[in-house]
C-alpha cells in the first residue's frame, strides 16, 4: 500500500483507477504484416511462416499451425467458419501460455544414460510440514511434493516409544512423529501422478535389526513388483531412467550387523550377500522376503554426519540379527558412504558398484574450494547429495549452483515453504518436461583428449548471448482484488531480471517503473552474455513500486535458459510458492546470439 486515505486529502488530490485496454505492441503488429504481406486477415500457410521464422519452430507442418489456428479460435470465437487470425486473435494466441509458453512441455532428453548422469529432483526432510524443530510431521507434504515432479523423498526412521514400530520424524527434535506405513502408502499411491521415471526414498535409518526386518516386510507388501532390487548378474552402472520407470528404488546405509558380519564370514558365503554376486540357483534359496522384493531397488541415504548410533540395548543376538539384516540389506541398490577417514578419500573412484556420498552445504563449499575436479570426477560414477545445513531450522534453502556445477545429482531442499532458492529449484526442474530428471550437461560427464574432468574454477568465454525483451504484463486485475496493491489508485509495476548460474554469469536488470496502470507496456530489450548456458537460470521477478515500503509482490518465475524457446513468447507468473497464477502472464520475446 502506498499510503493511507488521509495520506491522498493532504496532498489535495484522489488518484483515479483506470483500466487501459490490451493491445498488441508494435513488434507483434510487425510480425503479422509482414506474415500477412500487410493483409488485415493470417492464414494458415502465413501462421505456418510466423511460427517457422520468428519462432525458430523446426518443421512445422501446415496441417499442425491449421490445428494450432482451430485450437485459439474455438477458444475466442466458437462460431467462426473461416481459418484464419486477426491481428486481435493473433494477439490472444500469443498470450495462450498453454500454446506459446517459454518452456517445451514435454520430456527431450536422453532418458537411457546411467542414473549418476541426471540433476534429479530431491527433497529434504520431505515429511515435515514446517519447521525443523516443533513441525507436525505427515504425508501430506510428501504427496504434494510428489504431486510437483520431486522424485527423491528423505524419511528419517526411528522407533517408537515402545520399540516394537516405526516412527518418521526428525530426530531429537519436538517434531510430532508420523507412521511409516502410512508414509509408504501414499508414496505408493502418488508416486507417478506426475511422472513415470523412478522414485528414489532414502531413509536415514536408526533401526535395530527386527525393525529393519519390519521395513522389509512392509515395503515388500506395499511396494509389490513396483519395487526394484539388482539381479545377479548387473552391471556396476546404474541403470537408466527409462529403464527403471514406475519403479520405486529405496536408499539407506547397509546394516551395521551385515558389515560386521562380513568380517567373520567365509568367501563363498560373503559373495552370496554382495548384491550381483548370487548365482541363479543360490537366488532360488533366498528369503522368502527376499523373493518377493526382487524387483526393488533401495538406494542408500544417509547424512554426512553419523546420527544413527543405537543403543546396545536395542541389538537382538547375533544370529537372528544376521539374518533380519539380510532381508533388509537385499533391498539395497545403491549404498551410502559416509567421509570416514577424510573427504579426499571418499571422492576417490574406486571399483565395483556406485555409491552415493551425503555432504552438508557447508562441506560441500570446502570440497569444491580444495577438491573441485575430484568432485565432478566422483560424480561422474556416483551419486552426491547434498542437503541444507543443520541451522536452517526455519527450513530455508541455499543457492543449489555451485552444487549442480560439481555435479551432485541431488541437491537436497526444504519443499514446503517458499525462498528464492527454492525458485531456482523449481525453475531447474521445469526442464525436460517437468518429469523430475534433468540430464547434466556433456562436460560434466564426458572428459577431454587428456582424460582430464571439467574445472570448475576454469575462466571461461562468453558462448551465447541471450537478448530478452519485455513488451507487457497482464492479469492482475483479474488475479488480484483492485484494492491489493494500492487502495487509491493502480499499480506501478516494474520487472527485475536475474540470470543465475555460473559466477561469471550472474547479473541483474530491471525495467523503468509503468506508473498507475494494470496493462504495463515496458518494451525494453536486455541482454546477458553467457559462458555456461546449461546451467544457467532466468529468474524474473514483477513488483508494485512503493515510496515509503517494502514494495509489493506481483509474481515470479524461473526458466532454464537451456529450455527457453525462442521468438515472442507468453511466461505465466507464479505466486511466492509456486503456485502459477491464473492470469497473470508477460509477453517477452528470447533471442540468441
Amino acid at each position: 500500500m502506498k499510503g493511507s486515505y488521509d495520506y491522498y486529502k493532504v496532498l489535495g488530490f484522489n488518484r483515479k483507477f483506470k483500466i487501459t485496454e490490451r493491445r498488441p505492441p508494435p513488434d507483434v503488429i510487425e510480425a503479422f504484416s509482414l506474415c500477412t504481406n500487410r493483409e488485415s486477415e493470417m492464414s494458415p500457410d502465413q501462421f505456418r511462416r510466423f511460427l517457422i521464422e520468428f519462432q525458430g519452430e523446426d518443421e512445422v507442418a501446415i496441417d499442425d499451425a491449421k490445428l494450432k489456428m482451430d485450437q485459439v479460435l474455438l477458444h475466442f470465437r466458437p462460431n467462426f467458419t473461416r481459418c484464419s487470425f486477426t491481428v486481435d486473435d493473433f494477439f490472444k494466441y500469443l498470450f495462450l501460455d498453454d500454446l506459446n509458453g517459454p518452456i517445451t512441455s514435454q520430456v527431450h532428453h536422453d532418458m537411457t544414460a546411467p542414473l549418476q548422469h541426471y540433476f534429479i529432483y530431491t527433497g529434504h526432510n520431505s515429511y515435515l510440514t514446517g519447521n525443523q524443530l516443533n513441525s507436525d510431521c505427515s504425508d501430506v507434504p510428501i504427496i504434494k511434493a510428489l504431486r510437483r515432479g520431486v522424485r527423491v523423498i528423505e524419511l528419517d526412521l526411528w522407533p517408537n516409544s515402545s520399540k516394537d514400530g516405526i516412527h518418521v520424524l526428525h530426530g531429537r527434535t519436538m517434531t510430532t512423529p508420523v507412521d511409516l506405513y502410512k508414509c509408504l502408502k501414499s508414496i505408493h499411491e502418488h508416486a507417478f501422478v506426475s511422472s513415470p521415471y523412478p522414485v528414489i526414498i532414502t531413509l536415514e535409518d536408526h533401526l535395530t535389526p527386527d525393525l529393519q526386518a519390519k521395513v522389509a516386510e512392509m515395503v515388500t507388501e506395499i511396494f509389490g513388483d513396483v519395487l526394484y532390487c539388482p539381479e545377479a548378474g548387473d552391471n556396476d552402472e546404474f541403470l537408466s531412467p527409462d529403464a527403471l520407470k514406475h519403479r520405486i528404488i529405496l536408499s539407506t546405509k547397509q546394516p551395521k550387523e551385515y558389515l560386521e558380519s562380513k568380517q567373520d564370514s567365509s568367501s563363498s558365503e560373503e559373495d552370496l550377500l554382495v548384491v550381483g554376486k548370487a548365482t541363479p540357483s543360490d537366488i532360488k534359496n533366498r528369503t522368502a522376503a527376499d523373493e518377493a522384493s526382487s524387483r526393488f531397488l533401495v538406494v542408500d541415504s544417509e547424512d554426512e554426519s553419523d546420527e544413527e548410533a543405537e543403543d546396545d540395548e536395542d541389538v537382538e543376538n547375533k544370529k537372528s540379527g544376521q539374518k533380519a539384516v539380510l532381508e533388509y540389506k537385499q533391498l539395497i541398490g545403491i549404498h551410502a558412504i559416509k567421509a570416514k577417514n577424510g573427504l579426499k578419500k571418499a571422492l576417490m573412484v574406486g571399483s565395483g558398484r556406485g555409491k552415493r556420498l551425503s555432504l552438508s552445504e557447508q562441506t560441500l563449499e570446502r570440497a569444491a574450494s580444495l577438491y573441485g575436479t575430484d568432485l565432478v570426477r566422483f560424480t561422474q560414477k556416483n551419486i552426491l547429495r547434498v542437503f541444507p545445513k543443520g541451522t536452517r531450522v526455519t527450513s530455508t534453502n541455499f543457492r543449489p549452483l555451485e552444487a549442480w556445477m560439481h555435479g551432485a545429482q541431488m541437491v537436497a531442499f526444504n519443499m514446503q515453504g517458499y525462498d528464492k532458492s527454492l525458485w531456482m529449484m523449481h525453475g531447474m526442474f521445469r526442464s525436460n518436461g517437468g518429469c523430475g530428471y534433468v540430464k547434466k550437461p556433456d562436460f560434466l560427464i564426458g572428459r577431454d583428449p587428456n582424460d582430464e574432468v571439467f574445472d570448475p574454477k576454469a575462466t571461461l568465454e562468453v558462448k551465447k548471448i541471450l537478448r530478452v525483451k519485455v513488451y507487457m504484463g497482464d492479469g492482475w486485475r483479474m488475479d488480484f482484488s483492485q484494492t491489493h496493491f494500492d487502495a487509491f489508485s493502480p499499480p506501478d509495476f516494474y520487472t527485475k531480471m536475474y540470470m543465475v548460474g555460473v559466477p561469471t554469469d550472474d547479473t541483474k536488470k530491471k525495467t523503468r517503473i509503468i506508473k498507475d496502470d494494470w496493462i504495463p507496456i515496458w518494451d525494453e530489450e536486455f541482454t546477458f552474455p553467457l559462458t555456461v548456458l546449461e546451467l544457467a537460470l532466468l529468474k524474473i521477478v514483477v513488483r508494485d513500486y512503493n515510496v515509503s515500503e517494502k514494495d509489493d509482490f506481483g509474481g515470479q518465475t524461473c526458466l532454464p535458459v537451456s529450455e527457453i524457446k525462442t521468438g515472442i513468447r507468453t511466461v505465466p507468473l507464479h505466486n511466492k510458492k509456486g503456485k502459477k497464477f491464473e492470469h497473470v502472464k508477460l509477453l517477452m520475446r528470447f533471442h540468441f546470439e
